[in-house]
């Protein structure tokens, strides 16, 4: 179970009485406890490990971003990640230089729906980044660094 369904049960066995405030307290110090720094800040973030992973790519090393601008930041690492993992890394996608040039193109087409304060330079250096990441990350369907 990830962490953020596990905070939601405790907060819903809490809003259910299934659990005192006190009770609830212990297990939120006990659950904080297990986080490390990046599991927080995703969580703060409301990313998946995945999704910061590309966020990241985007804003750092030093993007300097309106809250609304990062809210369009985090909806576009998480339509991208959404769309390659439905629908783009398929089983030995690397091998074919179609299905690379597919991922490549889909990489390309999301983020362009960046924030318009990405300059042309800057958007094809976050293209290259990305596309490296998902390239030397994903294998292909259900495989990769981040399964389990």
């Amino acid at each position: 179970m990830n962490f953020l369904e596990k905070f939601q049960k405790m907060i819903d066995e809490y809003n259910a009485g299934a659990s005192n405030l006190e009770t609830l307290f212990d297990r939120l110090m006990a659950f904080t406890k297990r986080l490390s720094e990046e599991e927080k800040r995703g969580i703060a973030k409301q990313l998946t490990e995945e999704e910061l992973v590309i966020f990241d790519l985007l804003t750092k090393p030093d993007m300097k971003l309106s809250k609304s601008e990062e809210i369009e930041v985090k909806k576009v690492a998480k339509e991208l990640l959404e769309i390659l993992k439905k629908e783009k890394l398929v089983l030995d996608w690397k091998k074919g230089q179609t299905t690379r040039a597919s991922v490549r193109y889909t990489v390309e087409t999301v983020l362009d729906q960046l924030p318009r304060v990405y300059s042309p330079q800057i958007y094809e250096q976050k293209c290259e980044q990305v596309y490296q990441h998902v390239f030397d990350s994903y294998s292909g369907v259900s495989s990769g660094i981040y399964t389990s």
